[in-house]
């Protein structure tokens, strides 16, 4: 036993909910970021839009990694919103709210796969689905972002995300090396808080993500087959 945890004898239970607690905050940003990659992907592919892929930079402060991500997202929402705005320009408002529903009826498909082509330069039905999964969905990217800005406004925006990866000795060392001992409790509340908007915000995104990777893939398929009739 150390000397701290003579004098402070719930120090021991801190470490251990400290240790949960940097675990699950490096699973969510490696994830976030995966995810994030994996958008930039679909909309290349999909409606020919060009973003630089994210890198966890773990010479990096959480709260620089946190702005990657959020710039990144900005950025993508600003395109959608061009999107969203040309959209409502050409599609009657019946057929624009089918698109934000995502009930794209058969018959209906040319119309909406014209009109896609016409904003985005891009065809097919996954085109389609993406586009309005963008813009029915645009909450979830917003939330993801001001979870990531909450959490790098916390104690923990100034640790180097390399030290997440190291020994619980040096993530010790690295966070209570800027605060007092006796503040690690408060300092470990906020950590709560934070995470309690991360967390759920992140796990969201992620599945969402994933969600839109599978529901691509059976939709081009779905597309191509349809595609064959006309």
């Amino acid at each position: 036993m150390s000397w701290s945890d003579i004098f402070y004898p719930g120090n021991p239970e801190r470490r251990e909910r400290l240790i949960r607690k940097t675990q699950e905050l490096r699973l969510l940003m490696k994830n976030n970021f995966r995810a994030t990659n994996q958008l930039i992907e679909a909309l290349k592919e999909h409606l020919g839009l060009f973003f630089r892929p994210v890198i966890l930079n773990e010479n990096a402060t959480v709260k620089q990694n946190c702005d990657v991500i959020i710039g990144r997202i900005r950025e993508i929402q600003v395109e959608v919103a061009k999107i969203d705005q040309r959209m409502k320009e050409k599609l009657e408002p019946t057929l624009y709210e089918k698109l934000k529903n995502m009930y794209l009826p058969d018959y209906e498909y040319k119309q909406f796969s014209s009109i896609i082509s016409a904003v985005c330069g891009a065809t097919g039905l996954a085109s389609t689905f993406l586009v309005g999964w963008l813009i029915t969905n645009g909450y979830i990217l917003t939330n993801v972002a001001l979870a990531c800005g909450l959490l790098a406004t916390g104690f923990m925006a100034s640790v180097v995300v390399g030290v997440l990866f190291m020994g619980i000795d040096m993530i010790v060392s690295a966070i209570l090396g800027s605060i007092e001992r006796d503040q690690l409790e408060s300092a470990l509340a906020e950590y709560d808080r934070a995470l309690k908007e991360f967390r759920p915000a992140s796990e969201k995104y992620q599945d969402n993500i994933t969600y839109v990777k599978v529901r691509l893939e059976i939709t081009r398929r779905v597309g191509n087959y349809i595609h064959s009739f006309f």
